[in-house]
This record gives structure tokens, C-alpha cells and sequence, in this order.
């Protein structure tokens, strides 16, 4: 007797739809077929077990199990449910006539119970768009498949409770996700909050332009003076993420196996912090089973990048493309994906060796050539990606013990929020969703400057030898600056304050 019924194997960061077809024949043999990898080919030995300690039986004959398209490979161990489902049907012990109507996917324990798996998300966006009427997964993903509307989701614990539900359908009920508003309206909790952080009013100046422009941050000073400390605070600075964003968000790292089961979409930005050692497929993804790198678990988030000239130059080197792009492609003989790397950059190092390079107090003990060498780790080109140096200096006694309340994140991001929303009426017919990532023409149409502003532009191009990518990052960052300060033009003081953000070349780090 032959069956079909269908799941899904994920594949980047979309889902495909995979026919399961199980046939049973005379025989004594049990063959896997359809480019299956190892952990698929170990389901045989997973679903005899739950099928002994289930009461369940299982056929004595030839079984022939078909994973169609055979051209894709098959990975991992989402296939044992759909498959042991085949069996079961095919050999008379579950009643086939709705397997056809579910995308079905799920690990089996020995016992029979269900394991969860990665890319829930993407399958159930995949089995709406084909027009499946719901899909069947382990319990423990119910929550984040479920936050597809329009499509029944069903979470089930046990192999014996998906049979019973095939059997009588009415036996169990579909998962529901919060309403729509109910996630827009939700409040989380901020564990860190820039009231925390005492003195560095320029730096905080700095993040709040970085914020609400979503441009790419540099800060260098010397240790102990709060650079990890104002990083780690940013993100409680970013817009909320629209629907899309946490669909977009909530899909990268649920393909990646990093969702918390407890809940559906995520919520907050992400914010990525991978130590020196990373590799660059670490960074940027790949592998022999693709999976998505550090930039994309940051995507419509933050990376973070402590002691940046401590990370291998070649990991620095791959960050070159997605910083523009905004997407990362990888290819390989075998394949070819592409996956999202929209994430803000936030970087940090010392001036020096020691890191006392123009402290105020502290003399550098770093001897001839050593700062140069120490510099050279971070080249040009990745430098002049960075739209926004920023200069840590220590926080003075009197800061520190000062008793002046300091402005929360709550106030500052209600800032950053106005001059997002500017930003989302000027680019609603644009592929750019902040003025970080404005193309030449937009740059052209919305950041026209006056004769004295031009000269001011031109004579800071002229000092400091600044390249074209440069000039255009410096007019991105005033134009953030002109929508903080709820102006339509861009003025002097506006071109002033963002030249200001590139005197922290590297060449003149040592001046």
C-alpha cells in the first residue's frame, strides 16, 4: 500500500515542502530514499522503538520510504514523525484521509514522545503560503508557529496523541497566538538602562544620532573607561521592530535553534556579542550544514564587537560586503544561500597596546612602531564603513560621585522614536528604511546643503583627507542629526557636529 503526506526540510532561511511517500510491499528490507543524511537515515531505529513502547506495530514486510524531491539533500531528524506516520498509515493502523491536509514535522524520543526542532517558523510560513489547512509540530513549538495567522497549528506531545488526532480530528485544538495588537502593545522588561551610566554626555549624544539613523559606531579609548558598559545599554535606545522585523527576526533564529520555546515571535533587538576567537564562518555563516553566522543573529539588531583589533584580520575582512549590502552571500560547490545582515555595528578598542595612547593622566608605555601595528589590524576600507569614531575619555571623579540624575533610555529613545517615524514617511516608497542606508540619489534629494555648509564639508575633506564613502557618511549622519533637532534642512552646525564623528580617523588616531 502506498501513502503520502508531506513536511518539511529548511533550507538558509526558507522552508521547502517535502512529499513523504511510504510504501509497503512484500519483503523484508526497509529503504530510505531521497538524499537523506545520516540523522535522517537513523529515524528507522528511533521509530521502531516508540512504535514497540507505543503498542504499536510495526510491519514485518518491505517498506520503501521516498523524500521527494530526491535532488534536495535532507537534513536532520524533522522527518521521523511524518515518516513513522507513513508507516502506520500504510500498513492500516491510522486512518490516512487527513494526511494530506498538515505539514508534519518532528523528532520521536524512544518513548515516543516529541523532541523540538529548528525552523518551525519558516515551515509554517511555507505550509500557509502553499495553502496547507495547518501544520503538526511538537508541542514546544506550537507557540512560534502559531503566530502565523490564518493557519491551524497544531502542538502535540506524543506520537499516540498526533494518531489520535488524525484518527478524530475534533480531538485536540489548534494553538492560538496572541492578537496582533497584543504583541504591538506589549511591554518588556529592560535589564539596563543608561541612567546607570554616569558622565560621557558626548558618547551618550553620539549613540542617541547612531539610534535613530542606525548608523555603525566606533569608540575608542582607554580600559575603564566605559565602552562595554554604554555598548551593552544601546539597544534599549533602537525604535521598537515592527511586525516584520520580529517575523524576519523570529525566522533567522529559529532556523538557527536559538528560539526560547516558552514563547512566540521575539520582541526586543538582538544584541550579539561573539568573543575575539570567532571564525569568519562563525561571523558570516556557512558550514557543512549551513547555519546563519553572528551578523545575521544580529539582523534588525546589534553586533558588538569588543577589542576589535584582537579579532583575526581575515573575520574583520568578511564584514566589508554585508556592511553594505545588508545581506551575506555564501557559496559553496554544493550551495549557494543568502541570508539576511541588516544589524548595526558596534565596535570598540584601545588606542594602543597598553591602551594609554593621549590619556589624560596615565602616560603610554607602548615603544616605536607598536601603536602603527596595533592600528593596521583594522584596514581602511573597514574603518571608512563605519559612519560614526567616537572618543571615550575616563569619567572624572566628580562625575562618578556626582549626585545629578542622569537621563534614562526611556527619554532618549522617545527621540530617537520621533526621528524614526520623519525617517519612515520620507522612505516609504524607498528600499532604505533609515538614513543609514540611503543610495546616492537619496542622498542627492534629501541631504542638499547650503553654500557655507558646503564649504565647511569641503574644508574638512581637504584636512583630513576623508574618501567619497566618507563624505557620504558624514552628510547620512547630519541629515540624523537635522531630524533629531525636527529640521527640514540641513544646516552648518548639523555638517559640523557629523564631521566631528570622523576626526577619529585612523590616521589621526595617533594625534
Amino acid at each position: 500500500m502506498l501513502v503520502k503526506l508531506y513536511s518539511s526540510s529548511v533550507f538558509g532561511i526558507t522552508a521547502t515542502t517535502i512529499t513523504v511517500e511510504v510504501n509497503i510491499d512484500n519483503g523484508l528490507n526497509f529503504y530510505l530514499v531521497g538524499l537523506p543524511d545520516n540523522a535522517v537515515k537513523e529515524s528507522q531505529q528511533r521509530i521502531r522503538a516508540s512504535f514497540k513502547n507505543n503498542g504499536y506495530h510495526f510491519p514485518g514486510k518491505e517498506i520503501t520510504v521516498n523524500l521527494a524531491p530526491a535532488d534536495i539533500r535532507k537534513e536532520g531528524s524533522v522527518f521521523d514523525l511524518p515518516i513513522a506516520l507513513g508507516i502506520l498509515s500504510a500498513s492500516n493502523q491510522l486512518n490516512p484521509t487527513h494526511l494530506s491536509e498538515y505539514v508534519i514535522v518532528g523528532e520521536l524520543s524512544l518513548d515516543g514522545s516529541l523532541q523540538a526542532t529548528r525552523g518551525v517558523l519558516a515551515i509554517a510560513l511555507q505550509a500557509k503560503e502553499e495553502g496547507f489547512k495547518g501544520v503538526i509540530v511538537p508541542e514546544s513549538n506550537a507557540s512560534e508557529a502559531a503566530v502565523i495567522e490564518g493557519l491551524e497549528v497544531f502542538g502535540l506531545a506524543t506520537l499516540k496523541q498526533v494518531v489520535d488526532f488524525l484518527n478524530n480530528p475534533s480531538s485536540a485544538m489548534p494553538t492560538k497566538a496572541p492578537a496582533i495588537n497584543a504583541y504591538e502593545n506589549a511591554s518588556f522588561e529592560i535589564p539596563v538602562d543608561f541612567k546607570e551610566v554616569k558622565g560621557q554626555f558626548s558618547v551618550k549624544r553620539a549613540f542617541e544620532i547612531a539610534a535613530a539613523g542606525g548608523h555603525n559606531v566606533i569608540l575608542i579609548g582607554p580600559p575603564g573607561s566605559g565602552k562595554s558598559m554604554l555598548a551593552k545599554r544601546f539597544p534599549t535606545l533602537l525604535p521598537s521592530m515592527s511586525l516584520e522585523e520580529a517575523l524576519e527576526t523570529t525566522k533567522i533564529h529559529s532556523v538557527a535553534g536559538k528560539i526560547k520555546h516558552a514563547g512566540g515571535l521575539i520582541r526586543q533587538r538582538p544584541f550579539r556579542k561573539p568573543h575575539h576567537t570567532i571564525s569568519d564562518i562563525g561571523l558570516i555563516g556557512g558550514g557543512s550544514y549551513p547555519q546563519p553566522g553572528e551578523i545575521s543573529l544580529a539582523h534588525n539588531g546589534v553586533l558588538f564587537l569588543d577589542e576589535l583589533p584582537e579579532y583575526k584580520r581575515a573575520v574583520l575582512e568578511v564584514l566589508r560586503q554585508p556592511l553594505e549590502d545588508r545581506t551575506v552571500n555564501i557559496s559553496r560547490a554544493k550551495f549557494s544561500i543568502e541570508y539576511p545582515a541588516g544589524f548595526m555595528l558596534i565596535a570598540a578598542m584601545n588606542p594602543c597596546p597598553c591602551g594609554y595612547l593621549n590619556h589624560p593622566e596615565k602616560g603610554c608605555s607602548c615603544g616605536p612602531g607598536m601603536v602603527d601595528r596595533y592600528l593596521n589590524k583594522i584596514s581602511g576600507p573597514l574603518l571608512d564603513r563605519i559612519d560614526m569614531h567616537i572618543e571615550v575619555q575616563p569619567v572624572k571623579y566628580e562625575e562618578l560621585t556626582g549626585s545629578m540624575p542622569e537621563e534614562d533610555s526611556q527619554s532618549i529613545r522617545g527621540r530617537v522614536e520621533r526621528a524614526s517615524q520623519r525617517q519612515k514617511v520620507r522612505f516609504k516608497a524607498s528600499f532604505a528604511h533609515n538614513n543609514a542606508q540611503m543610495s546616492r540619489s537619496e542622498i542627492e534629494r534629501y541631504c542638499a546643503l547650503d553654500e557655507h555648509s558646503q564649504a565647511l564639508l569641503k574644508q574638512a575633506m581637504v584636512l583630513t583627507g576623508l574618501s567619497a564613502r566618507a563624505y557620504d557618511r558624514i552628510l547620512k549622519v547630519a541629515r540624523t542629526i537635522a531630524d533629531l533637532g525636527e529640521s527640514e534642512a540641513i544646516r552648518s552646525e548639523h555638517i559640523a557636529e557629523a564631521i566631528q564623528y570622523r576626526s577619529l580617523d585612523k590616521s589621526r588616531l595617533g594625534g
